[in-house]
């Protein structure tokens, strides 16, 4: 099975602008995640539009595909991207893996996990979730929410605390239910991902700022793998300084 990893980068950042090009231990973001995707996937590249990214990936020795400026998710650069690489390769990709250009500490064990799901027909699409143990995290807009089947499909994702519990004040709901946090990293059987991108946005897609309920409301099955693992999503300064931090007590190997 051929796995593309791609990882999308943009510079502009409402939150935290150039942020894929910030130094940690004198290594910028992007190189740290694309240089532990590279210690998984044979072929990786980052998706940008943005030359200052693109120079910063060529510095370390990387490949970087250029795509449009113009689309609405990580998840439609990747597939532009997919195409670009598929031609210079001279090869198919069956699965493609969206790795997020901010975690520069992504788990290369649960990366080899995701794709491991593809080993299964049947799977479209396949993310992962993490047990929610922190009230803060369960009632943060900004931290979405999974709910999974008895088969581990995704029922469903949202900004809000789901599901709802009944008859219990929401300060014992994390006491009362296993909540699940959603990690944000995808893998796609590569003629998927294609189709993914040719719909319109979802009025449930709309209604929560979450493209991955559109694929749900189009009837796509996204298989759900649970981790333990904790990642450090850098989204704003501060956890830029907390991440710096991190590292000095967790030391990482490329």
């Amino acid at each position: 099975m051929k796995i593309f990893g791609i990882i999308p980068a943009r510079y502009a950042s409402s939150r935290f602008p150039g942020k894929p090009l910030v130094k940690i231990q004198g290594r910028s973001m992007i190189e740290w995640v694309y240089r532990r995707a590279g210690n998984v996937f044979e072929a990786v590249a980052v998706a940008t539009d943005d030359e200052r990214i693109a120079g910063e990936v060529k510095r370390f020795g990387g490949n970087v595909v250029m795509t449009s400026s113009d689309h609405a998710s990580g998840t439609d650069r990747c597939a532009e991207a997919l195409l670009i690489m598929q031609a210079a390769r001279g090869e198919q990709a069956d699965v493609v893996v969206n790795i997020q250009g901010d975690e520069p500490f992504v788990d290369t064990g649960l990366l080899a996990d995701l794709t491991g799901c593809f080993s299964d027909d049947s799977v479209q699409i396949a993310t992962v979730v993490r047990k929610i143990e922190d009230q803060r995290e369960l009632f943060n807009p900004n931290c979405v929410k999974t709910v999974v089947s008895v088969s581990g499909k995704a029922l469903y994702f949202s900004r809000s605390a789901i599901p709802f519990i009944r008859g219990e004040e929401p300060p014992q709901w994390i006491e009362k239910h296993d909540f699940y946090l959603h990690l944000g990293l995808y893998a796609y059987r590569a003629k998927v991902l294609a189709r993914l991108t040719q719909m319109r946005p979802s009025p449930l897609e709309q209604t929560e700022s979450l493209e991955q309920n559109r694929w749900l409301e189009n009837d796509f099955h996204i298989q759900v793998i649970r981790t333990s693992a904790r990642s450090i999503s850098i989204d704003t300064p501060d956890d830029l300084q907390h991440a710096r931090q991190w590292i000095k007590s967790h030391p990482l190997s490329l």
